[in-house]
């Protein structure tokens, strides 16, 4: 199934400095993940402009490349070509204190999302089936569904104590264990019965339910990986299979259950407390940055450290009013910025993806878009966040959460249905409808401005003659089909013929008029006397210097003369900066004439004949 996704698996291990660079790999829901060796390697322009990779970014050490929704698909073709059980070591850089938590965190939560949606979409089913009376709350099958999704958020501890150890590098089997002691059926005896509890008679356990809990756990087995690598240094390779395990079960399970749990368990009652407060006295501040600000969030990898509260508060309240609000407010705003720019751009292969991306972002996912369309058109992006922060401000209003974790799309309404009630569900709906419109207007009306198509306007009431065209740069005349473009080179955008600069200055090679000069100055559109509608475009992709090294000297609806200097270049500047400096001279209404014919080429001074054009 993966098949046709093998020679872009390929590409990006060549662009990531071959397979022997790559010392992990793995992926989330739209993209891949990967640790180097030596990140010198990397071909960074190279991967960020194959066909099929949405972005290339690094974030905490980790290089990400965006592809989309079907990115398992491209991963199974990584895993056949590289070896991620390679004891190759990436290498060592600084990160930061903060990078360092964004990481561990994220590394934590990521693994166990798919247990936390799914769980999440079953409590809503079940939600669903209560209101609308199919099941009752005194049904043997409304006990059952409860068990079905409440399974992962009781065993919670344990799944954490699992991805932590991996993220720690510590054995995640005897995390496991250890979480499973403070989870024992006779531990919750104990704490039943509310007698004082000490171990041999000396050391106190605190009486605590550690079910559901997600501090603790990270204290446990972040102190645990310590303890178990000194004891794998300090016990003989002989005997270690049997002594590691049971002098780790003896040490943490004695300071999981007199320090570590009832610190944990301390912390976790402040954030419940500052939780409790933020609900009561400041319900719309989170709901309002989410909503607002979860794209930059996204682009710099900080959504990893802020979403995990939003499960912290539900183990501790049983909801979130914290991330789940504002990110799928967030997303429908974005997902709806995609719509309309579908809708308003004349670019077909923009339009193709913004539709694909507005989709998946309605059901959550949204960095195709986000990536793809939202951010290099920037105006989409500014009315999202906007219309994200709208729809955040009124479900943080309105206190707002929902009662379980699952997407953050549209199906992520029904996780908003709870305490027998439905008021949570049609605030949340409004909420998004408010994300929605805010996001289109604003999207469209900005589009009137960044949509205008770069085409050259026809001039209407004008006789067609025949006309003869002068090389308005000096320098190697060529034909068209030499242009390292092949957009230029197969003529698809008209005939006419290339130069390469010898100077950057460019004349008007006939008597007519400027009708459109970009806004980065590097194209010029003219129309002559005659009819001929004439765009010429300086260097190849020079599109991205915006407007530096470009001097234009008309304005558009300037009359200029044969001959008139209309626009000067920094030559060897944009040379240094990497850019072709190719010039295509392109008659963009080709189809209006019979013939177009390049009468000579090779080095020519500007104002030599160059083209005939006959109608």
């Amino acid at each position: 199934m993966s098949k046709k996704y093998e020679q872009l698996a390929q590409d990006i291990i060549e662009t990531l400095g071959g397979k022997e660079n790559i010392a992990d790999a793995y992926h989330c829901q739209t993209r891949l993940r990967f640790k180097l060796v030596d990140e010198q390697k990397v071909d960074k322009d190279g991967l960020g402009e194959l066909e099929g990779v949405a972005t290339y970014l690094v974030n905490a050490g980790v290089h990400q490349v965006v592809i989309g929704t079907h990115v398992k698909d491209v991963f199974e073709e990584i895993e056949k070509k590289v070896d991620i059980t390679a004891k190759n070591e990436p290498s060592s850089e600084k990160k930061g204190i903060f990078n360092s938590i964004i990481e561990f965190v994220a590394g934590t939560f990521q693994p166990i999302i798919p247990a936390l949606s799914g769980a999440g979409m079953v409590k809503a089913v079940l939600a669903l089936l209560v209101v609308f009376k199919v099941v009752s709350v005194e049904s043997q099958t409304y006990y059952l569904l409860n068990l079905f999704a409440d399974g992962v958020f009781f065993f919670l501890p344990m799944i954490l104590a699992f991805t932590v150890a991996q993220k720690l590098r510590c054995n995640p089997i005897l995390a496991a264990s250890v979480a499973a002691m403070m989870m024992h059926p006779n531990w919750g005896v104990l704490v039943t019965a509310g007698e004082p509890v000490k171990f041999f008679d000396l050391i106190p356990f605190t009486l605590a339910t550690y079910t559901g809990s997600v501090i603790p756990i990270l204290l446990i087995i972040f102190v645990q990986s310590y303890v178990e690598k000194f004891l794998n240094r300090m016990i003989p390779k002989s005997v270690e299979l049997v002594f590691v395990p049971m002098l780790t079960f003896l040490i943490m399970g004695t300071l999981a259950f007199s320090v570590l749990g009832p610190i944990g368990s301390i912390i976790g009652g402040y954030l419940a407390a500052f939780f409790t407060f933020l609900s009561v006295n400041a319900s719309w501040v989170p709901a309002v940055l989410i909503g607002g600000f979860l794209p930059i969030m996204v682009m710099f990898g900080l959504h990893n450290g802020v979403a995990p509260l939003g499960v912290m508060q539900m183990a501790e309240l049983g909801y979130d009013s914290i991330f789940g609000p504002g990110c799928v407010c967030s997303n429908i705003a974005q997902a709806t910025a995609s719509a309309v720019v579908a809708f308003r751009t004349k670019d077909k292969k923009l339009k193709q993806l913004a539709v694909s991306g507005s989709i998946t972002a309605y059901m959550g996912i949204t960095e195709p878009t986000l990536y793809g369309v939202n951010l290099p058109k920037k105006y989409p992006l500014i009315a999202a966040m906007i219309g994200g922060g709208a729809g955040g401000l009124y479900a943080g209003l309105t206190n707002t959460h929902r009662f379980a974790t699952g997407s953050s799309g549209l199906p992520a309404i029904l996780l908003y249905i709870g305490d027998n009630s439905m008021a949570f569900f049609w605030n949340i709906v409004i909420a998004l409808i408010i994300s929605a419109v805010v996001s289109a207007v604003l999207t469209y009306v900005l589009s009137f401005k960044f949509e205008k198509e770069v085409t050259v306007p026809s001039v209407k009431e004008v006789i067609l003659e025949d006309t003869t065209i002068a090389n308005p740069i000096k320098g190697n005349v060529m034909p068209l089909s030499e242009v390292q473009d092949s957009a230029f080179a197969s003529g698809a955008l008209g005939k006419g013929f290339a130069i390469e600069p010898i100077e950057g200055k460019v004349i008007a090679p006939f008597n007519g008029k400027i009708v459109a000069i970009f806004p980065t100055k590097h194209a010029i559109g003219l129309v002559s006397d005659t009819g001929i509608e004439l765009l010429i475009h300086v260097g190849l992709n020079t599109v991205e210097l915006k407007g530096q090294y470009f001097d234009t000297l008309v304005e558009s609806g300037q009359t200029v003369k044969k001959g008139q200097v209309i626009l000067n270049f920094d030559l060897e500047k944009i040379r240094e900066a990497g850019y072709e400096t190719q010039v295509p001279v392109v008659i963009t209404n080709t189809p209006q004439y019979s013939s177009i014919e390049l009468i000579t080429k090779g080095q020519l001074a500007n104002s030599e004949e160059v083209l005939i054009v006959k109608v």
